[in-house]
């Protein structure tokens, strides 16, 4: 996954600057592709996917699934019928249902893809799955910890599988930025940092009532990918805070603010390694919501002989820095876009459910990152560190 010739990050930076993103950049088809499956490939079997809740996020999704080979779309829900009826239209799906009871009891389906507001994912995902449903949830896949961890029983009882966004392992990026720290390219690692923010979106009031906020909304993201990358969290320390009180959204009007829009989380990872994330919805960021553009560093490893520099969002990254005591000046690499897009998770677990596979996407992961929300939370209204009880398979690569 890594690039044949690394380049300067002068260079890079030309680059982007004469094309506008990465993406302009892109090589032939690459092994990434044939892995995330939206190669051309001879396929004997299709999942059959239910979409549920068709917002926003759906724009992005649906496009990704009806190019998989390994997907056939059978229906879509919304509580808003003329959204799933639309849907259905514009990729062609034959059924579209306005609540999750008529769309378990319609045409049969074999996973179900939840991208409804996140304080309804517990429940809807706990449905899907009495209803004998694989299930892959945009993030979180529940509210607490708890719950998240009863649907997962739930699961292994009924011989079902569920899945939790965001899928950042499965970037080429994430996979050198591994390959480096287990390598011991940095030498021992003592620290990183990861943040990500934005004004906030407008479109919907879920996010900032209780259930939402910047954490498992923004922060979900960098949690993930610096306990993919530096192993399971043992412990927390946190501040959070409301820095804009009300909020004015498309669908509520003006509302108070319930959920964090501001946070900052400490995390001890053992043998001496800390890492730290912050993210809120009050960060001036002249890329915007969509990230386009973002061509500096969001994400840092910092260790005895070497660093990391993940260019870009961890959902959206466009490189890594690699500086090392054998090339202190450092070096740009893994520069190909390849395939990944952080709405292809779904697309992925159809294709390993297809042929039988493992994804590097993680349960386990998820709901280990859910519990340091709630633990974040938990530590800025008491300010007390917090000790975690889960964990997740690691190395991830």
């Amino acid at each position: 996954m890594k690039s044949p010739k690394p380049i300067s990050r002068s260079e890079f930076l030309s680059r982007v600057g004469a094309f506008g993103t990465v993406a302009a950049m892109a090589t032939p088809l690459s092994q990434a592709q044939a892995a995330t499956g939206t190669a051309p490939v001879a396929v004997d079997k299709k999942i059959r996917v239910a979409v549920i809740g068709c917002g926003s996020v759906s724009n992005m999704y649906l496009p990704h699934l009806a190019k998989s080979p390994y997907v056939e779309l059978v229906s879509t829900c919304d509580i808003i019928p003329e959204r799933a009826r639309q849907a259905a239209g514009k990729y062609n799906i034959p059924h579209h249902y306005p609540h999750i009871d008529q769309l378990l009891a319609g045409a049969p389906f074999d996973l179900l893809v939840n991208l409804t507001n996140m304080q309804e994912h517990g429940r809807l995902n706990k449905q899907a799955l009495l209803a004998g449903k694989h299930v892959w949830s945009e993030k979180p896949m529940a509210n607490t910890y708890r719950e998240g961890r009863d649907l997962l029983n739930l699961a292994q009882k009924k011989q079902l599988r569920i899945w939790g966004a965001p899928a950042v392992v499965m970037s080429p990026q994430f996979r050198f930025m591994a390959e480096a720290i287990r390598d011991g390219k940095l030498g021992k690692v003592s620290a990183a940092h990861a943040h990500y923010g934005h004004l906030g979106p407008t479109w919907s009031a879920f996010f900032y009532e209780k259930g939402g906020g910047s954490l498992p909304d923004l922060g979900v993201y960098n949690l993930a990918t610096l306990t993919g990358l530096l192993g399971p969290a043992r412990s927390v320390m946190a501040m959070i805070s409301i820095v804009t009180p009300t909020r004015k959204t498309d669908n509520k009007g003006e509302i108070p603010v319930a959920a964090e829009d501001n946070a900052m989380v400490l995390l001890d990872h053992g043998n001496g390694t800390l890492s730290h994330v912050q993210c809120g919805f009050n960060y001036f960021d002249p890329y915007g919501h969509e990230g386009t553009g973002q061509e500096k560093p969001t994400i840092t490893v910092w260790g005895t002989h070497g660093n990391l520099a993940l260019i870009g969002y961890d959902w959206a990254p466009f490189g890594v820095d690699l500086a090392t005591h054998a090339d202190e000046k450092g070096r740009l690499y893994v520069t190909d876009p390849a395939d990944y897009r952080w709405e292809m998770g779904a697309s992925v677990i159809a294709g390993h459910l297809a042929q039988g596979k493992e994804p590097l996407i993680q349960a386990e992961h998820a709901l280990h990152v859910l519990e340091i929300i709630e633990a974040a939370r938990t530590s800025g209204q008491t300010g007390k560190r917090v000790t975690l009880q889960s964990t997740f398979r690691w190395p991830v690569v």
